[in-house]
């Protein structure tokens, strides 16, 4: 006998397993919030360009960003081999904590101006041992769509879900600071280095839906990022 599953549309069912999800005991959730961040996410178009067949609206071609930044990775070395030898024009940290232009973010017809995202290579510094709260908000530009946001070398809190537009008076009541389950595959120390945040569905992680962040070595023995091994094979 199988099990009946909801529909797949079955958006209330859905919102209540995963508002169920908690932590087997009580959490203490890391305090004081060193860094707020409020990242948009989502699809968008750019303009056509001579020579180009694309399949978006109008020859468009389909893209993502987070906070208007579709993100570029790097074509010659690695982000974390830039970083840790000191290459210059590889990549910026001038990615913002913040969505930069705010509008009605679920709304169904966004201004065409916010359509086109800066494609472009930025990161996001993070002192090392930082308390990082970030709040994802989807955007309606192109499609209204669940992006399964993952993080590598860290696992995080997840302290509240939601719909519509993010409310920091008060959302941030309703956060869930004593059982969040923490979300991720294996638990992870601070890690110094370079770190990728991208949209696990493949065709958006290609149109630029990621960011970096790009954490801080630490003081002490462990806290800081550890030479590439001399038999690193070159990009």
């Amino acid at each position: 006998m199988f099990p009946v599953l909801p529909a797949f549309n079955d958006t209330d069912a859905a919102t209540a397993f995963a508002a169920g999800i908690k932590s087997p005991q009580k959490v203490k959730v890391p305090e004081p919030v060193d860094e707020n961040l409020f990242f948009t996410v989502g699809l968008d178009l750019f303009n056509y360009q001579p020579g180009q067949q694309c399949a978006g609206p109008n020859n468009t071609r389909f893209t993502a960003s987070v906070n208007n930044v579709s993100f570029v990775f790097p074509q010659t070395t690695s982000l974390l081999n830039a970083h840790y030898y000191g290459i210059p024009s590889v990549f910026t940290t001038d990615f913002l904590a913040y969505q930069p232009v705010q509008f009605d973010y679920t709304a169904q017809n966004v201004l065409r101006g916010l359509w086109q995202p800066a494609p472009v290579t930025k990161l996001y510094k993070l002192m090392f041992n930082s308390v990082v709260q970030i709040v994802l908000q989807d955007t309606s530009i192109v499609t209204a769509e669940s992006h399964p946001i993952h993080i590598h070398g860290y696992d995080f809190h997840i302290l509240a879900e939601g719909f519509g537009n993010f409310d920091p008076k008060q959302d941030t009541e309703k956060f869930n600071l004593v059982d969040p389950p923490q979300w991720n595959t294996v638990a992870v120390p601070d890690n110094p280095g370079v770190w990728l945040m991208h949209c696990n569905l493949d065709v958006h992680i290609g149109w630029g839906l990621a960011m970096v962040f790009l954490v801080e070595d630490g003081y002490g023995e462990l806290k800081k990022l550890e030479a590439p091994p001399v038999d690193l094979p070159g990009c």
